[in-house]
């Protein structure tokens, strides 16, 4: 497939998040209680636009992680969006804390590191892989979306030791692969939303 996923060119065509980035979806639990379990400072907390969002974030940024994030509530999830962050897909504590007796699907772009796609239940993974390397999955199930996967066009025994072939568009096809679990493909209109922000403590 060398086309991205319909609903998610305007990922390629705009690039608004930036090269460094993670976008969660949380079931069940409010923007408040996602920036608790994550870890804020509570007094920090106030709605903002997506873009201030950023720029907060980059000017107090700390240790590659960000520095300001938001959550807002769309339907039965919570979207949270880390800008210049990872840690809801890659912090084992964090996970942890966040999934707690609900779910999340975190999709975590990382330039200088490793792009992560990643699907927790109650503070155990069940599937996390590279979205270029989708046949390098781990977790407790690490088969549970394989159908999903290939609709994506995220085939889980490609061959990602092969020279001679790569995915198209692989952060595209990991956001189409959330959209199907969650039943809320994440689009440009989420970014127009207001979310509460607030600015991590320091570990």
């Amino acid at each position: 497939m060398t086309e991205p996923p319909k609903d998610f060119t305007w990922l390629s065509e705009h690039e608004p998040l930036d090269e460094i980035y993670c976008v969660s979806f949380v079931r069940d639990l409010s923007p408040e209680e996602v920036l608790r379990r994550f870890g804020v400072d509570e007094s920090t907390m106030e709605e903002v636009p997506y873009d201030e969002l950023g720029r907060r974030s980059a000017e107090s940024m700390r240790d590659d992680a960000a520095g300001y994030i938001g959550a807002v509530k769309i339907g039965d999830w919570t979207l949270v969006i880390e800008p210049g962050g990872w840690k809801i897909a890659v912090d084992p504590e964090i996970m942890a804390r966040v999934s707690r007796a609900t779910e999340t699907v975190s999709v975590c772009r990382h330039d200088y590191a490793e792009d992560t796609f990643t699907y927790i239940i109650d503070g155990q993974e069940i599937v996390c892989f590279d979205p270029m390397c989708p046949d390098e999955r781990s977790g407790d199930d690490p088969d549970r979306f394989v159908r999903e996967m290939r609709e994506a066009g995220l085939d889980p025994e490609f061959d990602s030791d092969s020279d001679d072939s790569h995915i198209d568009f692989p952060m595209e096809r990991a956001f189409a692969l959330a959209g199907m679990i969650t039943a809320l493909p994440f689009s440009p209109e989420m970014l127009e939303l207001r979310f509460l922000g607030a600015e991590p403590l320091e570990d």
